[in-house]
């Protein structure tokens, strides 16, 4: 049996290029969104809101984000998309009834009044954001499970195309609401953003159309992944069973990285120059965002071009490293030269008091976009030989670092916040990738 001629480097930029534009463009919502914010009335109060808002919904749908990774490794006929796809409505049903949960007022008051100890101008605000994003969890978890099976039959550029439709409702629909409405400046973010997934969603689900009957009309067999085999049996669908168990490990690493994001706001209530840190940090963390999405769209590349013989591992190590260098540097520009003035002043349309907080985390977190491709192509060689318990114990082990570091510099050097967070965030993050760096050196050493 021959062996499979491995992917060149320029088929591997081609498959990669549309999915970075699609997490480049979802990467700028935060940015764009914190632009109109800080130009609207009570921005300081509506950005702290905001950040607030978006963290929860974050730490909601984390359990769902893996379902793009999952329909690129599973999707394989008509049997296995059948399952994924009951599973996943299942899992999208689940995280929507917990935002709504998390909307009930003793509860929200609780995690807002008493454990982030925010002032009362900013929880009323963040509660009615959140209220306005209730249906982004479900929303995304719909769109990311077509879009992995777009990306599985070979069609990532559909992808991109659903993204720009998304970027293109959230412009018109915070521009309009703007201009025609009174509303906080937190409330039009969570509308527009929610508005804009459901639409994303649903053209994501009309672009698979034609993927989706051929799979159901037996017309459409994917190659499996190495390990599917013993996975689906003797060809027989997977069951919501297995396919748990394969799942509930990388929706768990979800669980971690983003529920990282509230307990830092939780801090960020309780440090020094509070109010200011809330405000700030949704800025730093959107642009930070921008370059690491390059390396986060890098996980269902490597996912799919691996190969059942990992033919594709050399090309594909060789381009994560030069793509790791590439976002860091690009990251270094804008943090270490008087870029970093432009970006949070005139772009993000920060006041100057605000953006003298934004220059030093943003120093500190310059090399995590080339720590974002690290883990991702980590992420994929462990999905790739099914053997993810690794990658959520690095989460785990990741979020316990980070809450450490965080308690050391605000609890115990008094450091501002948001300067505090940037230092725990990239220790956390450090700690993680070597974790992973050593089960990877043993299974790709026996396997």
């Amino acid at each position: 049996m021959s062996t499979p001629s491995p992917p060149t480097m320029r088929r591997v930029l081609m498959f990669w290029l549309p999915l970075a534009a699609t997490w480049l463009m979802m990467s700028m919502e935060g940015p764009m969104l914190a632009a109109f914010i800080a130009r609207l009335p009570e921005a300081k109060l509506n950005l702290a809101a905001f950040g607030v808002a978006f963290s929860l919904a974050l730490i909601v749908e984390a359990p769902i984000i893996m379902m793009l990774s999952a329909s690129t490794a599973l999707v394989q006929d008509r049997g296995s998309y059948l399952q994924l796809r009951r599973f996943s409505n299942l899992l999208n049903a689940a995280v929507t009834l917990a935002m709504g949960l998390v909307l009930l007022p003793p509860v929200f008051h609780l995690l807002a009044t008493r454990l982030m100890d925010l002032p009362h101008e900013v929880v009323w605000r963040a509660h009615g954001a959140t209220m306005l994003l209730l249906p982004w969890p479900g929303a995304i978890g719909i769109r990311r499970f077509y879009q992995g099976v777009l990306i599985r039959g070979g069609t990532p550029r559909r992808v991109a195309t659903g993204t720009v439709l998304r970027i293109t409702t959230v412009v018109i629909m915070a521009t309009s609401l703007s201009l025609l409405t009174g509303l906080e400046g937190s409330w039009i973010a969570g509308l527009s953003l929610s508005v804009a997934v459901m639409i994303e969603a649903g053209a994501s689900r009309m672009m698979a159309a034609r993927t989706i009957r051929e799979i159901l009309g037996g017309e459409a067999t994917f190659q499996a992944d190495a390990g599917t085999e013993a996975r689906a049996g003797s060809g027989a669908p997977p069951s919501l069973a297995s396919i748990a168990a394969f799942y509930w490990p990388l929706a768990l690493t979800s669980v971690l990285a983003l529920g990282v994001q509230p307990m830092i706001t939780f801090f960020l209530g309780h440090s020094r120059a509070a109010l200011e840190s809330l405000a700030v940090q949704p800025v730093i963390g959107s642009l930070v965002f921008i370059f690491r999405s390059m390396g986060l769209a890098f996980q269902e590349v490597a996912i799919a071009l691996m190969g059942d013989q990992r033919e594709g591992y050399p090309t594909l190590r060789r381009f994560a490293t030069w793509l790791g260098i590439g976002v860091a540097v690009g990251l270094a520009l804008i943090g270490w030269t008087p870029l970093s003035a432009i970006w949070f002043g005139r772009i993000s349309g920060l006041t100057p008091d605000l953006v003298a907080f934004c220059e030093a985390p943003t120093r500190v977190l310059f090399i995590m976009p080339a720590l974002t491709v690290l883990l991702s192509w980590q992420r994929a060689l462990l999905v790739h030989v099914k053997h993810t318990a690794p990658v959520t114990w690095a989460s785990a082990l990741e979020i316990l670092i980070t809450l450490t570091v965080l308690v050391i510099t605000i609890q115990g050097l008094d450091m501002v916040g948001a300067l505090a967070a940037a230092i725990s965030i990239l220790i956390g993050r450090v700690v993680a990738n070597t974790y992973l760096a050593l089960p990877l050196r043993r299974l790709l050493a026996t396997s």
